[in-house]
């Protein structure tokens, strides 16, 4: 399955978010916190159809649920959460779930995002992970 990018992928997420329920306000509040925390970060719709933002490689995503919005960090295991905010048990996935918007507006969330971005330009993802530059690479070459 590729991936949906570029106004495309924009206008997917529009319509997940439109779809989003009771759980419309915090998906859009996660959205607009994402894009001004990393500024020049693309979002796309992953593979799995997971709204996805990247900043040197996938650093979250969301899925909106009747209860809460996950908010997914691939690289969840790695980062530091002294707010504690962060569930799960995998290998490297972690997730949050929020459930309102001032959920949304808890400074530990955006100190996430920004470790999260930071880790992946330090050690970038590599191996089978979806990765912005080689889905350019791919774009380009069909061209």
């Amino acid at each position: 399955m590729p991936t949906i990018e570029g106004k495309e992928g924009r206008a997917w997420i529009d319509k997940y978010v439109a779809k989003a329920g009771k759980q419309k306000d915090v998906v859009k509040g996660l959205r607009s916190l994402v894009k001004r925390t990393l500024a020049g970060c693309e979002e796309y719709v992953n593979p799995w159809k997971i709204p996805s933002f990247d900043s040197n490689g996938t650093v979250c995503g969301f899925m909106t649920g009747k209860e809460h919005v996950t908010f997914i960090f691939l690289r969840g295991a790695a980062l530091p959460d002294p707010g504690g905010l962060l569930e799960g048990t995998g290998k490297s996935v972690r997730h949050v779930k929020v459930r309102t918007t001032a959920d949304v507006k808890k400074p530990a969330l955006k100190k996430l995002i920004v470790e999260a971005a930071k880790l992946n330009k330090r050690e970038p993802i590599a191996g089978m992970k979806v990765e912005m530059n080689k889905r350019r690479r791919s774009k380009e070459a069909k061209k």
